[in-house]
């Protein structure tokens, strides 16, 4: 099951929810590494529904199937995205798989400077995707919490998260519920002579193996708390 990921691989939030142009919304707005156009990847595997034009070229995408809420919530999501200058690669129906580029930032309807506007809602896609708020402009429905929604991996870099907390997922382990290890068959092998094996495990008994080392050298993996190194 997915974890949805925070679209942006830097985080830097101008504009935070209920404040400003966001009163009576979750919207924020993101901004990216500097003030050029980045790029945005879709945070799950999921379907587009709908894309405005209209206004700031919105463009809404739905879980293709239900996934994993930062606080252990199952449930389907929809996002929606806006500002982009052009989504003329995009359409209704298309297919965008987990952490693949598809839309970016922009200036496209009311904004200045290059950000992305986005929301996130539970549930599934439904009726416009959006209703008139009390502040006159348009939300998604069911609207939530962005911290509430996304989780932030090792390719997320914070340069300002507005003061909210995230929940970080540590993208090789709990994507897959497995953890990686290296084994080691001769303890007696000096560093030099050791050839190593990364594997991504279901279980002990039943190992698969990633990596194979085809020389002797240097290598390195970053580990996190609580993981276990075998060499092979």
């Amino acid at each position: 099951m997915e974890k949805p990921l925070y679209p942006s691989y830097y985080m830097r939030i101008t504009q935070g929810y209920n404040t400003g142009t966001h009163l009576n919304s979750f919207a924020i707005d993101e901004a990216g590494k500097d003030q050029n156009i980045s790029k945005l990847r879709a945070p799950f595997t999921g379907i587009i529904k709908k894309i405005y034009t209209q206004d700031a070229n919105e463009v809404w995408l739905e879980s293709e199937s239900p996934v994993e809420y930062p606080d252990g919530t199952i449930d389907y999501m929809t996002i929606m995205f806006a500002h982009s200058n052009d989504v003329s690669d995009l359409f209704v129906g298309k297919k965008i798989s987990q952490g693949e580029n598809f839309y970016s930032e922009g200036t496209k309807g009311n904004t200045t400077g290059n950000h992305c506007h986005i929301e996130c809602g539970q549930g599934k896609f439904y009726n416009t995707g959006w209703y008139k708020n009390k502040n006159g402009t348009y939300s998604i429905n069911n609207g939530k919490r962005p911290e509430e929604c996304l989780w932030v991996d090792n390719k997320v870099t914070i340069i300002d998260n507005n003061n909210y907390t995230f929940k970080k997922l540590n993208t090789i382990e709990e994507k897959s519920n497995q953890s990686v290890e290296l084994s080691n068959e001769n303890p007696t092998q000096t560093s030099s002579e050791k050839s190593t094996k990364i594997v991504e495990k279901t279980s002990t008994e039943n190992p698969q193996l990633i990596f194979t080392c085809e020389k002797s050298d240097l290598y390195g993996i970053y580990l996190k708390k609580g993981q276990k190194l075998y060499l092979k």
